[in-house]
């Protein structure tokens, strides 16, 4: 987004020392970011985030939703906190995140949400909690596009398939290995496509979950 025009304000819930990083990063490109401290599962934290933001930029032209969680567990394994966290953020906090931003998202604006492949299929036990908080994502989108599309306000669904992160440190290996590409996805492959679905190109492109995985799929 910086590296289109745009500034940024972004929400972190842990390491703030990345997070105000980033910012520095885009000062010395000459941008300008805004890190704010948010927990996607509080809807308080959520309406803040976008009242700061807002404070800060005046407006949003688009909103990018990417808090989620990932917990493994089989069904008759799956704790009833570990149930209410997952939808609490991958669910419930991707629609208030959206529907607190509606209010001052500019006309022809840009929704866009970083789901799963997971959604279409896991292919392994112990992810059907995060499998269908993900599915209720990119039913989710299609929803929403019909709501916001007099207000030509695109809504999309973007569907990663492993990523290089934090959380898949340990198991780069193991995942290239069952990828067709043998490889797993750079962050920035992510992010070109989200760059595109912004862009007045894809303007005709609303309700749609669009998988980026190197064929984990096929």
């Amino acid at each position: 987004m910086v590296s289109d025009g745009y500034a940024v304000a972004f929400t972190y819930v842990s390491r703030a020392d990345k997070a105000y990083k980033v910012v520095e990063e885009v000062a010395a490109k000459g941008g300008e970011a805004l890190a704010i401290r948010a927990d996607s599962s509080d809807p308080a934290a959520i309406w803040s985030a976008v009242a700061q933001a807002i404070e800060r930029f005046g407006t949003i032209d688009i909103v990018v939703v990417n808090a989620g969680i990932f917990k493994l567990g089989a069904i008759d394994a799956v704790s009833l906190d570990d149930l209410d966290q997952m939808l609490a953020i991958n669910v419930r906090g991707v629609f208030l995140s959206i529907q607190a931003a509606v209010p001052y998202l500019a006309e022809g604006g840009r929704v866009i949400t970083i789901g799963s492949n997971t959604a279409v299929r896991t292919g392994h036990a112990g992810a059907s909690v995060y499998q269908f908080t993900k599915a209720a994502v990119a039913a989710m989108v299609k929803g929403i596009a019909l709501d916001l599309a007099p207000r030509r306000i695109t809504v999309n669904n973007i569907q990663p398939g492993p990523t290089v992160t934090d959380i898949t440190a340990d198991l780069v290996d193991t995942l290239a290995e069952r990828s067709p590409m043998k490889r797993i996805a750079d962050p920035a492959e992510i992010a070109g496509l989200v760059s595109y679905l912004a862009r007045s190109e894809a303007g005709y492109i609303t309700g749609a979950s669009l998988t980026i995985d190197g064929g984990f799929l096929l």
